[in-house]
């Protein structure tokens, strides 16, 4: 199958890639609440096969955060801020359970991961206008503990698109790591789930027929390359906005954002 790339999908990917990064800046949420739904919409418009777009879409989210999350872990490092020692330890976790979500992802039909990514995102949205965050009452678990932790991160993060943050910094809260590291970590964890995901995707994706051209297995990569590179750029610009517009206001008008996106992708 021969997609047509024209000027207009062009378009239309560098500016999921801006707002991505700028509302994944400003908010803190993973670019891939809003990539996923984006990309099942445009892939729909390409005509790609209707029985494989969210994994499409998926594996695509999940390729540009690989891109963003050595970003902001760089930036993260260079302020102190990665505990490195819990992130070694839920790392083979992250990279069992996102290599596992990627064969669930390929037996899973489109469908049933669209409603799995609407119901999310409606969860999401209802998070965000509350301000919903965990209290502490616990702390770090061992090695075993961070390991299963890291699994069921990797596993939901992968069905659903994203790096974890949404997932990772509510665990690291309730085991009492502060916010600025919580975040920072959270980057860090986003790189072994994207890049297994990723890589298992492209290869239980290989051999499927009526794969659209321009694609590595499930990842198609012309959408990939262009929503990384402005992610990148303009998610630090997000976070430095957000020192300047009313972040609670503008949480809340994403919040409903989500709902609606959630409830579309549920019925559409």
């Amino acid at each position: 199958m021969l997609p047509e790339i024209t000027i207009q999908i062009i378009v239309f990917y560098t500016l999921t890639g801006f707002f991505a990064g700028l509302v994944g800046g400003m908010t803190g949420l993973s670019g891939g609440v809003i990539i996923v739904p984006v990309l099942h919409f445009l892939f729909m418009k390409q005509a790609f096969p209707q029985n494989m777009l969210m994994q499409l879409a998926v594996t695509t989210s999940l390729a540009t955060i690989i891109v963003t999350s050595l970003s902001a872990t760089y930036v993260h490092d260079r302020k102190r801020a990665v505990l490195w020692a819990p992130v070694r330890r839920i790392a083979p976790g992250l990279l069992i359970g996102a290599s596992l979500g990627a064969l669930l992802a390929d037996l899973v039909s489109s469908g049933v991961l669209r409603i799995i990514f609407g119901l999310f995102e409606i969860l999401v949205g209802i998070q965000m206008w509350l301000n919903l965050k965990p209290k502490a009452h616990s702390v770090l678990p061992g090695t075993l503990g961070l390991m299963s932790s890291g699994f069921g991160i990797g596993l939901l993060s992968t069905l659903m698109g994203i790096g974890g943050g949404t997932l990772t910094v509510p665990f690291l809260l309730w085991c009492n790591v502060n916010m600025r590291n919580a975040v920072a970590v959270s980057s860090a964890c986003g790189f072994p789930i994207a890049f297994a995901a990723t890589i298992a995707l492209v290869i239980v994706g290989w051999n499927e027929e009526a794969i659209p051209a321009h694609s590595l297995g499930y990842l198609y990569w012309p959408a990939a390359i262009i929503i990384s590179a402005m992610t990148i750029f303009f998610a630090p610009l997000g976070a430095r906005l957000a020192h300047y517009f009313p972040i609670v206001t503008l949480k809340r008008i994403f919040a409903v954002v989500l709902v609606i996106v959630g409830i579309q992708m549920l019925i559409s």
